[in-house]
């Protein structure tokens, strides 16, 4: 409970920092079970409504903003996500996971329209804009890629006229996050990687992660009287670094085992001996620091973060107060406690080398991780190249609090799932949990199949959620190169209604993408074809040329003569030109 409080306050102090300061980092460190640490890193910039109308641009970053104006977007945001989140031994997600997105990447945002075919115009605008910002492969969000969420998300920002607002998501599950997204991501803050939190950022270590997720958020925020309106920019990096993993050296990264004689045995074993060792299963805290998990140490403070108040402590770690922590570094700095002294936070020198470091330690109390409202899981199941079904599987562990949430998941176009077949049941009730449904069939080629429930779980029960598809037959131009290992789908997205969080960016759950296996042609085929048909092609052309370029003529009209060669051939050219000029 420590720790899930301690986590609160974290986030209300980031809250109320970032909203009195133009510019605000923080870097939140909390050990995780089986050896991981999460890092959770938290950068905001806000620039007033004026002058983001005027291009006058301070913090906030003039190559997004120009491309906000351009596509009239009045909120943004946008995830690159890879890997997987293991709710039951990290307990809740960060953020309650409304800064996190589905597998590859995810976009949804809110354009400024008189209606959905101009907004659709400047959503392609918007795709491709951001496509040559980050690196990635945006553009490729079309038609068949993009929905129009109902139920599922709500505005963060504060909106003075939304009827002219249109909601449009995309996601692209096959795309592969790497450090060509991370260094455009740098690029967008002050200090640009070089100085403060930013400095950890090493892309051999985050891509390294057991899980990670870049996160940009861009929302307008106003007074309690609707005025001194600003634009505020979220970033947010997190990452769950395994110890023993990340410090391994970048030189020689291949694990091999030690020697015997230094690993410890459990000597109770009855087949322990010299040549024979079972690891002793160690309980103590593994030591760790900085230096090593991130592959480098902290490059003192970012100068222009605030000298003063909670903004000017931008490092904290949650352990118990038992644990030990040294500070390495050269420069000066303070360590404030927070929260039963279960946080620590430290105010970083400025232009010095910052470093904390946690000796291995045999710990006597631990914090108990905040369970996370819902479990979910999705599969598809079925055998065949023909039909398939689709099964999610929603738990609720709480004993006295009923859940409801939203349900939504983005079907590519050649997966077509048949609504009556759709069935919703609950273990410990009959009653029919599905309280409201949002339906947009597919279109082949054109969109893909659009699908909301708002749904209500009991407690201490688990839902389950099935449904049957079946596949289309593609094109063999539509193929991608690797055809045979399938087609990637979006994850499903879990939107809570009931209960709320407390601030107004929700809590959402994402279950893993899917791979979707396909009737596949064989493509060995085209190839035999193509060499077949050049050999005949090639042996025809061969003859032809040849009859029609060489010179047939008759034996007796062989010049015949002792000298062969090059002689030869040179004695009967001037033997012709003699004969020739005799005629004449």
């Amino acid at each position: 409970m420590l720790s899930s409080l301690a986590f609160l306050l974290v986030t209300a102090l980031i809250a109320c920092a970032s909203a009195s300061s133009d510019y605000y980092e923080r870097l939140l460190l909390r050990p995780l079970p089986q050896s991981t640490v999460l890092a959770s890193f938290n950068f905001r910039s806000n620039e007033s409504a004026d002058a983001f109308e005027h291009q006058n641009f301070r913090y906030f970053p003039r190559s997004l903003g120009q491309i906000l104006q351009h596509a009239r977007t009045k909120e943004l945001h946008l995830r690159f996500s890879l890997g997987r989140w293991d709710a039951e031994s990290w307990g809740q997600r960060p953020w309650n996971g409304a800064r996190e997105g589905g597998t590859g990447v995810e976009l949804w945002a809110w354009v400024e329209a008189q209606n959905e075919e101009e907004a659709f115009a400047r959503w392609l605008t918007l795709t491709n804009a951001l496509s040559g910002l980050f690196c990635a492969s945006l553009n490729f969000i079309d038609a068949t890629k993009t929905i129009r969420p109902v139920m599922t998300f709500q505005p963060e920002g504060h909106h003075a006229n939304s009827s002219n607002l249109h909601l449009l998501h995309g996601t692209l599950p096959h795309e592969v996050v790497c450090t060509e997204n991370l260094t455009p991501f740098l690029k967008l803050l002050p200090c640009k990687g070089k100085a403060g939190i930013s400095s950890l950022l090493d892309g051999h270590k985050l891509f390294d992660a057991s899980w990670q997720t870049m996160s940009i958020d861009v929302r307008p925020m106003c007074g309690p009287d609707g005025r001194d309106c600003a634009l505020e920019m979220e970033q947010t990096v997190d990452m769950v670094l395994d110890v023993d993993r990340s410090k391994r050296p970048r030189d020689n990264p291949i694990p091999r085992p030690l020697p015997i004689e230094e690993i410890e045995c459990d000597t109770t074993k009855g087949y322990n001996a010299g040549d024979t060792c079972y690891p002793l299963d160690k309980s103590a805290e593994p030591a760790w620091n900085l230096t090593e998990i991130f592959g480098r140490p902290l490059k003192g403070a970012c100068p222009l973060t605030d000298e003063t108040g909670e903004g000017s402590y931008p490092v904290c770690i949650n352990t118990p107060p038992e644990r030990t922590i040294e500070v390495n570094t050269t420069g000066q700095y303070e360590e404030a406690k927070l929260a039963s002294d279960t946080v620590r936070c430290y105010k970083l020198p400025t232009g010095a080398d910052f470093d904390l470091i946690l000796p291995q330690q045999r710990m006597t109390t631990g914090l108990i991780l905040a369970s996370p409202q819902l479990f979910a899981a999705r599969s598809i199941n079925g055998h065949g190249q023909e039909r398939g079904s689709v099964q999610a599987v929603i738990k609720n562990p709480s004993s006295t609090h009923a859940v409801e949430f939203v349900y939504l998941e983005a079907l590519p176009w050649f997966m077509k799932p048949y609504l009556h077949t759709l069935r919703a049941r609950v273990d410990t009730s009959r009653e029919n949990p599905v309280k409201e449904t949002y339906y947009r069939p597919a279109v082949d080629r054109k969109r893909g199949t659009h699908l909301e429930l708002r749904m209500v779980i009991p407690p201490s029960s688990t839902l389950t959620l099935t449904y049957d598809f079946e596949k289309a037959i593609l094109r063999y131009t539509e193929y991608p190169p690797d055809a045979n290992r399938g087609f990637d789908v979006a994850p499903a997205v879990i939107r809570l209604i009931n209960p709320q969080s407390v601030d107004n960016k929700g809590i959402y759950i994402r279950t893993t993408s899917l791979l979707l296996p396909l009737p596949t042609p064989d493509f060995s085929m085209p190839y035999n074809v193509i060499i077949l048909t050049s050999t005949v092609m090639a042996l025809g052309f061969g003859n032809i040329f040849n009859l029609l370029v060489r010179r047939f003529v008759g034996i007796d009209e062989v010049q015949t003569g002792d000298a062969g060669g090059l002689q030869g051939v040179i004695r009967g050219k001037l033997e012709r030109l003699i004969a020739i000029f005799k005629r004449g």
